[in-house]
C-alpha cells in the first residue's frame, strides 16, 4: 500500500502539467446496473478551476519514464526526477476504490512512452477495457492517443473512451524542431485525422445500421504549451482555429510553460508564462468556437499578441469603432453577440423579446446586458446614455477605469466584512 501511495503521489504530480481533461460532451449511459455514468448531469460531476481546469477526475500517468527527451517536459529521460510506473491492474484498482469513496467521477490518464507507442498505447487501452468489460464501469474515461500508436490500438482506445487526445505540444513545427527533435507534426496529425474519419464513418453507418458501437463520444482534443519557443499569441490563435476547421476537435487546451530547466534553448528560469495569458487564449478560443470570430479578426500581423489589460472581444471593438454603434432593435444576432457586455444568452434573449416591442436599457439590464459596458456601442429605444464621440484610446481607458474602480468598490465591500 505505502509503494503504491508513493507512485500515486510521483504519477499524479507529473500528470499536472496536462490541462487538456474537460469531461463535457459525453452520453454514456449505465443501462447496466454497473458502476458509474457519464451521462449529463449524473455521473460527471463537471467541476472547472477559474481558467477552465477540469477537477472532477483521477489524474495521472500510467508512468513517468519516457525514451524522448523534450526539452520541455519534467518527464524527459534526461531529467534527473523520481520514476515510477503503474501497473494496468493498480491503475484500474484505483480509479474503483477513488470512485466509490465519490473522490473521483472518472479518469483521466496518460503515459511517458516506455518502450515504443504501440507498448504504451496497449496498456493504456487495457486500463479502459478492464474497467468497462471486467469491473462494468460506465463513468467517464479520457485517454491519451499516444502518437506513432498503430490504428487498431487507437481505434480500440476510442471504444472504451469518452474522450481521447493527441497532444501537439507546441504551436509551431519550428518550436517542436527546436525543442523536441524526436517528434514530427505529421505524426500527431495522423491519429487526429484517423479518430476524424472514424468518428464519420461511425456516423454514417449509424444512419442505416441499427447497432453501432459508441466511439469517443466527448470527441477528441489537443493541448500546446504557450511560452516555450517564443511564438506570438497570432500563431497560438491560427493554430487552434486551423485544427478547429480541418479536425473538427472539441477543444484546444493551453498551458502555460513552467520552467524546469536551465535548457538555454528554453525561457529563463524565471521567466514562467503569465496565467492571464492563458486566460486571455481561453478568451480568444472561446470567441472563435462560439461567436463565429476568425482567428484574422482577432490577431494578425498589426496586433500579433492579446492585450492584457482588456478581453479580446472589446479589443476587438475598439479597433473596429467604424463597425459601431448598432441598433439593438434591428441588428442580427451574432452581430449583437459581438458588442462588449453582451453574452450569447443575452443576444438570444434580445432577438426573442424585441418581436414584442422595441426594447429600452432597462429591459436590456434585465437580459443580463452590461449596460456600463455595452452602452458605449449600441443604441435602443431609449435615449442614448452618455454617448459621446471618443477615440478607441480615450473609450478603453474609461472603460478600464471603470473597471478598476468597480472592482475596488467590490473589494472594499469584503474587506468590510472582516
Amino acid at each position: 500500500m505505502e509503494r503504491i501511495e508513493e507512485k500515486l503521489a510521483i504519477l499524479a504530480d507529473a500528470a499536472k502539467y496536462d490541462v487538456s481533461c474537460a469531461s463535457s460532451g459525453s452520453d454514456r449511459k449505465n443501462d447496466t446496473k454497473g458502476l458509474g455514468n457519464a451521462a449529463p448531469g449524473m455521473g460527471i460531476c463537471h467541476s472547472y478551476t477559474p481558467d477552465g481546469r477540469c477537477v472532477s477526475l483521477l489524474k495521472i500517468l500510467l508512468t513517468n519514464v519516457c525514451i524522448y527527451d523534450c526539452a520541455y517536459c519534467v518527464s524527459r529521460k534526461s531529467n534527473d526526477v523520481k520514476r515510477a510506473a503503474f501497473t494496468v491492474q493498480e491503475v484500474v484498482d484505483l480509479t474503483i476504490n477513488f470512485y466509490r469513496r465519490n473522490y473521483i467521477e472518472g479518469l483521466f490518464l496518460s503515459s511517458g512512452i516506455f518502450k515504443d507507442p504501440d507498448y504504451t498505447m496497449e496498456r493504456l487501452v487495457r486500463v479502459a477495457k478492464k474497467l468497462r468489460t471486467e469491473n462494468n464501469f460506465n463513468g467517464y474515461i479520457h485517454l491519451k492517443a499516444i502518437p506513432g500508436a498503430s490504428d487498431e490500438l487507437i481505434r480500440e482506445a476510442g471504444l472504451y473512451a469518452d474522450r481521447l487526445s493527441v497532444n501537439l505540444e507546441l504551436p509551431t513545427e519550428a518550436g517542436l524542431k527546436l525543442l523536441a527533435p524526436e517528434k514530427t507534426r505529421p505524426a500527431m496529425i495522423r491519429p487526429i485525422r484517423f479518430l476524424q474519419h472514424e468518428v464519420i464513418r461511425l456516423e454514417d453507418e449509424r444512419k442505416v445500421l441499427k447497432k453501432v458501437p459508441t466511439f469517443i463520444p466527448a470527441g477528441q482534443s489537443t493541448q500546446v504549451i504557450v511560452g516555450a519557443a517564443g511564438e506570438t499569441d497570432m500563431e497560438i490563435v491560427h493554430m487552434a482555429s486551423h485544427f478547429y476547421r480541418q479536425f473538427q476537435l472539441k477543444r484546444v487546451y493551453y498551458s502555460g510553460y513552467v520552467p524546469i530547466s536551465n535548457d538555454t534553448r528554453l525561457p529563463g528560469i524565471h521567466s514562467q508564462v503569465p496565467l492571464l495569458r492563458e486566460n486571455r487564449l481561453y478568451q480568444a478560443d472561446y470567441l472563435i468556437r462560439l461567436y463565429g470570430f476568425q482567428a484574422h479578426e482577432l490577431l494578425n500581423e498589426g496586433h500579433p499578441n492579446l492585450d492584457t489589460d482588456i478581453d479580446p472581444k472589446l479589443s476587438w471593438a475598439l479597433r473596429h469603432l467604424d463597425c459601431f454603434p448598432i441598433d439593438i432593435n434591428k441588428a442580427d444576432k451574432m452581430l449583437i453577440a459581438r458588442v462588449p457586455g453582451i453574452g450569447l444568452e443575452s443576444a438570444r434573449k434580445i432577438c426573442a423579446a424585441r418581436i414584442h416591442g422595441a426594447l429600452g436599457w432597462d429591459q436590456l439590464k434585465q437580459m443580463g446586458v452590461q449596460i456600463n459596458r455595452a452602452k458605449y456601442f449600441i443604441t435602443c429605444k431609449s435615449r442614448s446614455l452618455e454617448r459621446k464621440e471618443l477615440a478607441p484610446e480615450q473609450l478603453r481607458q474609461l472603460l478600464l477605469t471603470q473597471s478598476h474602480s468597480k472592482w475596488l468598490k467590490a473589494h472594499t465591500a469584503q474587506l468590510s466584512l472582516f
